[in-house]
């Protein structure tokens, strides 16, 4: 019998250990912290052997494979140890998709990924496939495997997660963009993270399609210096493209081997050029996929947005509150501030990872007349902003930032929550952070 050894109990943990069950593998979970009840529960039940708190290295060594959650980073010694014995160690979307012959969508990028995780899961819905949602998102890719067969799976994936493949390859992949994030992981190297992000391609072959922002720098530059095997389709904002998607008189023009759609987006439900973008790397899909045009345009139209990204909250006294906690880094808050078409108070800060705000300087000054940040450290926010608006305070509590915004907003304004930043340091995580800045705008 082979042994499967999961390191670290979340969600893409318990769902490799689940699926490792079912294909008769020896199963055994270790997590270094505390194993979450909802996830023991699961453990339990299933019969599954685990450990919390400690890693017991005579119980891991001994295994076949081992699935390692994105969370842990390669450095850590005992990985180490694992591959220098020659032990494979592999990400749970690598393991999973050896039990499945479904048609894979992987979706990666440094923002926009989720809601066009979203998108493109809604519209092939509403095209009748059968189709399932997962990854970074919802259920882990395991789990439904395990669960029950589906003919596609949208998945979102992080550049962890990728790390961790070596035989892993979607049918259609998705780049959204490409913007400094996460560098603590990649030696602060932007070019490793940008390598991290490529390898949802490197398996590749022309028969598979790669679906990204022709508009971006960093991605164009790095196919234009490496061979990628894929079939290309580019979307872009500003350029004509001959295979792929393009945007011009607000219409979506998409041409896949001479099929060409054209769809208007003056009611597409979500706003914003990043949001222009994200529908056409959806629609991409779904029309590589056969999905009728009226079909994509009504799935566009109808579609509910992600929470904590961008989500009108509550309008009190003419002042509208939007929670965007989801943008934890500079990128994010960009679009977010971008699409701001009122004077903005705007809540920031929390665990910073190295980020340089010179990019939201512009968007500040237009648009943003005080500014709250919300952090242990806001030292680096006085730096960079203190000059730029009359009004720059701090807070360690969500419902005081929600309350000092409040005495701030006249009728007319928007009370803006988009951190820049990860929330480790006040917030269990970007949701938490979300669910009480939402709490908080309830209760005024």
């Amino acid at each position: 019998m082979k042994r499967l050894v999961v390191l670290g109990a979340g969600e893409s943990g318990v769902g490799t250990a689940l699926l490792g069950k079912q294909k008769g593998y020896e199963v055994f979970v270790s997590d270094k912290g505390k194993i979450k009840n909802k996830y023991k529960d699961v453990l339990i039940h299933n019969e599954i052997e685990w450990e919390e708190q400690q890693h017991t290295e005579s119980k891991i060594l001994n295994a076949y494979v081992v699935m390692k959650s994105p969370g842990i980073p390669d450095k850590v010694a005992l990985v180490q140890k694992l591959v220098s014995n020659n032990i494979s160690v592999i990400s749970e979307i690598e393991f999973a998709a050896n039990y499945t012959k479904a048609n894979i969508i992987g979706i990666t990028g440094s923002n926009g990924k989720t809601t066009t995780t979203m998108l493109t899961h809604h519209i092939l819905k509403h095209g009748e496939l059968n189709v399932e949602m997962g990854g970074n998102i919802g259920d882990s890719f395991a789990k439904q495997v395990a669960k029950q067969a589906h003919d596609h799976y949208v998945l979102e994936i992080s550049s962890f997660q990728l790390d961790g493949i070596k035989h892993f390859k979607p049918h259609i992949a998705i780049i959204t963009n490409i913007t400094p994030d996460h560098l603590d992981r990649y030696d602060y190297k932007f070019e490793n993270y940008i390598a991290s992000k490529f390898r949802i391609a490197m398996n590749q072959t022309k028969d598979d399609y790669l679906i990204y922002d022709a508009d971006d720098e960093v991605i164009v530059n790095h196919l234009n210096n490496h061979n990628i095997q894929s079939t290309l389709l580019p979307f872009s904002l500003t350029k004509k493209i001959e295979q792929g998607a393009y945007y011009k008189n607000k219409e979506l023009i998409i041409t896949i081997d001479n099929n060409q759609i054209i769809m208007p987006t003056t009611k597409l439900a979500l706003e914003g050029k990043h949001n222009v973008k994200n529908a056409m790397a959806a629609s991409t899909v779904a029309h590589l996929l056969k999905i009728r045009k009226n079909t994509i345009r009504e799935s566009l139209e109808n579609f509910q947005g992600a929470e904590h990204r961008l989500e009108n909250v509550l309008r009190i006294n003419k002042v509208q509150y939007i929670n965007d906690s989801k943008a934890t880094n500079v990128n994010a808050t960009y679009f977010a501030l971008e699409s701001m078409d009122s004077p903005t108070v705007w809540i920031v800060g929390g665990e910073d990872k190295g980020n340089n705000y010179k990019e939201l300087f512009p968007f500040v000054n237009e648009k943003v007349k005080a500014i709250i940040c919300l952090g242990v450290d806001n030292s680096k926010l006085f730096e960079s902003f203190g000059n730029m608006v009359d009004i720059i305070v701090e807070t360690q509590f969500m419902s005081e930032a929600v309350k000092i915004a409040y005495k701030i907003a006249e009728a007319g304004d928007n009370v803006l929550l988009s951190p820049a930043c990860a929330s480790f340091d006040l917030f269990e995580d970007y949701e938490d952070r979300g669910r009480q800045f939402k709490e908080s705008v309830r209760k005024l």
